[in-house]
């Protein structure tokens, strides 16, 4: 017990690190950790957000403590990201939720690439989101989220940033809202125990000290998110985004052909 405490307190700081700093990742990398010692997909993801709940609030604070959000557009997209994230937790304690994931990888080596491009390119004139895109795309990264264990981070930010958004404020925003996000998904896993819907989630105790560590590792790690992306130039970060989404993309496509 105290080793998987200590590992996954390492695991989850570091995935909170680069979470807090690049918008997207955490519930990807704890998720990943947790599937690869024999946790299920909704027990890996159930496990995910509720670590996500304090480490979000940490990381969310932060990022408000140094201006890195822009609170209109975060009003549009933390409601739409909470109506998806409950349908697909909802969705993922009745069915395999995996059958998406094809689309959502192909999606995001594309974002990836273009990201990737465009700070190549120079980089151009930020834009505001565009007020129709923010709403959809919460609902479908919400969703994305909940059933995959962490698309969140990866859908959200990288269309915004993809589409002109500003990587400080995209960043700080989406990390931000994805707080209301998981604690939604949360909710839904926990009203999915109670009412006997999610009737094998007995097994979730077995992973307590693994969901205290990523808490433990990822609280730790939270405050330095909002200085992180105060500090790193515009170019950079739209580097780091680019070449971590296409990881992400890469990584879960093997674990698809393997």
């Amino acid at each position: 017990m105290g080793g998987d405490f200590v590992l996954f307190a390492i695991v989850g700081f570091f995935a909170q690190l680069v979470d807090g700093a690049l918008g997207m990742a955490y519930g990807v990398i704890s998720s990943t950790v947790l599937l690869s010692v024999g946790v299920s997909p909704a027990y890996a993801s159930a496990s995910a957000h509720a670590a996500e709940m304090f480490t979000t609030a940490a990381s969310a604070t932060s990022h408000a403590a140094h201006r890195n959000i822009d609170w209109k557009m975060f009003w549009r997209l933390a409601p739409a990201g909470v109506l998806g994230g409950a349908l697909g937790a909802y969705l993922l304690t009745s069915v395999d939720g995996s059958a998406a994931r094809p689309f959502v990888t192909a999606y995001l080596t594309i974002m990836g690439c273009f990201i990737l491009y465009r700070a190549m390119r120079g980089v151009a004139p930020h834009l505001e989101p565009d007020a129709r895109l923010v709403a959809p795309l919460g609902v479908v990264g919400g969703f994305a989220d909940a059933a995959g264990g962490g698309g969140w981070g990866p859908v959200v930010s990288s269309t915004l940033v993809g589409s002109g958004g500003e990587p400080r404020y995209v960043i700080g925003t989406v990390n931000a809202a994805e707080f209301l996000l998981t604690l939604s998904i949360s909710a839904t896993f926990l009203f999915a125990l109670l009412s006997g819907h999610w009737q094998e989630a007995g097994a979730l105790a077995d992973h307590a000290w693994s969901v205290a560590g990523l808490i433990v590792g990822g609280l730790l790690a939270a405050p330095l998110a909002g200085y992180i992306v105060k500090r790193v130039p515009t170019k950079g970060l739209m580097y780091a985004v680019g070449i971590l989404v296409i990881g992400l993309a890469g990584y879960q496509t093997w674990d698809m052909l393997s």
